[in-house]
């Protein structure tokens, strides 16, 4: 009994803020899909494919695979961080020798900038109430 490989994926986690992306790469033509939707129509913003495809771009691979995007939570600038990080992760898997590539760039850090909680007493996190003197 022969066992066929089944198409490797490559999978990558990326997030931003409360958005998190799960990308698969898998051997293909170019094809991406977000969420089950085409991804010009999901990311309108020409600036937000782009930040999101720099990963493939630098090393001349947007032809090689077809991309699945699932996305959630967030605003849409935050899950085209998180996809672009989760891209540049599943490269890594790939071929560890571009890792070094990668992080010189920024592409393998996670920003870890979130939203600071509101305190009690104030208007906001950090917004006090109007002072009134008389």
């Amino acid at each position: 009994m022969v066992h066929k490989k089944k198409n490797e994926d490559l999978i990558g986690i990326g997030r931003r803020k409360t958005a998190v992306a799960a990308i698969r790469l898998r051997k293909g033509k170019g094809r991406i899909d977000v969420n089950g939707k085409d991804f010009e129509k999901y990311f309108a913003s020409q600036q937000q494919r782009n930040l999101i495809l720099f990963p493939l771009e630098k090393f001349s691979s947007i032809s090689k695979y077809d991309i699945f995007m699932r996305l959630k939570g967030g605003g849409i600038n935050a899950q085209a961080e998180a996809a672009r990080l989760g891209i540049a992760r599943a490269l890594v898997k790939k071929d560890e020798d571009i890792r070094s590539e990668l992080n010189e760039l920024g592409l393998l850090r996670r920003d870890p900038r979130k939203k600071e909680r509101k305190k009690y007493g104030l208007a906001k996190a950090r917004k006090k109430f109007q002072f009134s003197k008389r």
